[in-house]
């Protein structure tokens, strides 16, 4: 199975080709049932671009310290969290995984077509939160570089959870992990550790794109399009992985 070609049409008609047949898959299966949850980043990204308001700042400095900051620390980490793990995680513990796994299908495409289904409604979900936070903190002028940094920030996270749901039996719990202890409180105390972080550098994409930030820059970390560069490779490095586990996986059924 390490060689597999595409599905093949046996109605005369032209066949789907299988990239974009999994990604319409993955956004019809993700997608919450009750659309209400999908306003709770945008409720969540209002309120934090609100308090920035509190701060004597100007306005694009203190929507960096206080909204954006919360942003890269609970919006969109908690927000690509729950999508990563209905892209791979849920389905392998409910058996349905296993009917993916089989399609002649190479596993590289596999993994491509969930994480750029995932990244499709991470966009759809967090750029009007980026946006709306913006606005809400009185700094219209930040709404760009707040959209560069949540699409980069949630590109990389959605392909760590990917090779974690990949690699693990709860995804969940080492995702939370890698949020809470790794990024948080590594992250916090060791630059290198921050330098691969999708928080860290979704937050040093704000500060380098929305222009002189002073204190907010960290020394050690890429900063503006140099941390966008650094997000694409942490991309790039979670889908080689998961890939690799994929191909040793042996998905079980549900009644396993």
């Amino acid at each position: 199975m390490s060689e597999r070609a595409g599905r093949t049409s046996t109605t005369g008609r032209p066949s789907r080709p299988p990239l974009a047949a999994i990604v319409a898959y993955t956004v019809r299966a993700c997608v919450p049932t009750h659309g209400v949850l999908l306003l709770l980043p945008l409720a969540g990204a209002v309120l934090f671009g609100l308090l920035s308001r509190m701060s004597d700042e100007a306005t694009a400095i203190a929507f960096v310290r206080v909204g954006g900051a919360a942003m890269h620390t609970l919006v969109v980490p908690i927000t690509c969290l729950v999508i990563g793990d209905a892209l791979l995680g849920a389905e392998i513990r409910s058996g349905v995984f296993a009917f993916t796994w089989l399609s002649p299908v190479r596993y590289s495409t596999i993994v491509i077509g969930r994480w750029l289904g995932g990244c499709l409604i991470a966009a759809v979900i967090l750029v009007p939160a980026a946006a709306a936070a913006a606005i809400a903190a009185g700094s219209p002028s930040s709404v760009g570089a707040a959209i560069v940094a949540a699409v980069g920030g949630s590109a990389a996270y959605l392909a760590l959870f990917l090779a974690i749901g990949a690699s693990f039996k709860r995804p969940v719990v080492w995702s939370l992990v890698l949020v809470i202890l790794v990024e948080r409180l590594l992250g916090a105390a060791l630059a290198g550790v921050a330098q691969l972080s999708p928080g860290w550098l979704a937050q040093s994409v704000l500060v380098g794109l929305t222009g002189p930030a002073g204190d907010l820059q960290r020394e050690g970390v890429p900063s503006g399009w140099a941390a966008v560069g650094r997000l694409v490779l942490v991309a790039i490095i979670g889908l080689a992985i998961a890939t690799r586990r994929l191909r040793s996986l042996r998905p079980a059924s549900s009644a396993d």
